[in-house]
Parts: C-alpha cells; structure tokens; sequence
C-alpha cells in the first residue's frame, strides 16, 4: 500500500470517531428544541391548554360537598377563572344568600383563617389539599378548629356585591376551581 492510501485509511479512521460539523449542529439543535419545549410544558400557558384538577386527583374524599347555605340557592356572578394568574377575573361564584344568615361547612376540615383581611371577614378551610373560602363571613370558628360537614361555620356579612356571599375554591397557590363542581359526587363507572 502507498504511503497516500496509507494516510487516507488513517484519516478515514480517525473520522468515523470525530463528530461532523452536521452531526454537531444537528445535535445542537435538537437539544435548543428540547429546552425550548420543555420551558413551554412546565409554563402557566401549558397549564391552560391541558387543565388538570389537581384537587381532584390529589384528595382521597369521593363524597360531594354540600352547599355553604345549607340547600341550593341562586348564583348572582359565575365562576369565570383569568387564563393568567394576573389578569382579571372571578376566581370564585356569588351566592344569593341573605345578610345575616348562617352558612355551613360544605365538607370536614380545618379552619387555616378566620378574621379581617384588607377590608373584610375572611373564613378559609382546608379540606382535603383543597382550601374553600368565604367573605364576608363573621365567623363562628377560630383559627385551628376542626370543622364537620354541615357545622355552622358563619354568619354572612353585608359589603359583598352582586352576591352577599364570594365562595372560593383553590387548591395550591396559583390553581382556582369550581366550587360549583365541588357539590357534584364523582361518576363512577359500573363494572358491568
């Protein structure tokens, strides 16, 4: 063999265990796309094109939560979520519940806050990692207390509008649900 096939099998060698300048930047790429992709499935806006009820997969309860004023009443503003955490909208439902009246436990838990909060009562219960609120609400419990389903948690104050009374759902820091859906017992599928 010459001394010129001699070199060439030897650099033909040496490349097969070098990167190509198309391989490398194809591998750059690729790896930019990755992060760019994974930045968008871990972003808020991700959240909003897959909805995913945390609360409902991370509370072991099945039962259906009972209504704040103890049976139905009307709903005077509707839950209406802001697709971003800073924009407007009503993170919760108004109910039609008159001053003065008594509202109830919607299901057992503990009260993590009772008592004024810029310019109103605030009750906040801690059911099941699913945390309800309710204002303006004198309450009738404290900061700690156990509460059962269908206890007397509250009385409902005036300073609320159109509602008397802004019921909230959160679960987390950041995720608002339906309270409304929270009075409906989960479908269970027969095995038949």
């Amino acid at each position: 063999m010459s001394f010129g096939a001699k070199l060439c099998a030897r650099k033909s060698k040496e490349m097969k265990h070098r990167i190509h300048p198309p391989q490398f930047f194809h591998a750059r790429w690729l790896a930019v796309l990755m992060a760019v992709l994974a930045s968008f499935l871990l972003s808020p806006a991700a959240a909003a094109l897959f909805p995913f009820d945390e609360g409902e997969a991370a509370s072991p309860s099945l039962e259906a939560w009972r209504w704040p004023s103890g049976e139905p009443v009307a709903i005077t503003q509707a839950f209406d979520p802001p697709s971003q955490d800073w924009l407007s909208g009503h993170r919760g439902v108004d109910l039609n519940i008159p001053v003065g009246a008594t509202i109830y436990a919607p299901a057992a838990g503990t009260v993590t806050f009772a008592g004024r909060l810029v310019d109103r009562q605030v009750l906040v219960i801690e059911h099941d990692h699913r945390r309800s609120t309710f204002e303006p609400v004198a309450p009738l419990v404290s900061l700690g207390d156990h509460v059962e389903e269908g206890q007397a948690i509250g009385i409902v104050e005036a300073g609320h509008s159109p509602g008397p009374l802004h019921w909230g759902v959160k679960v987390g820091a950041k995720q608002y649900l339906n309270p409304l859906r929270q009075l409906l017992a989960p479908i269970v599928l027969k095995p038949w």
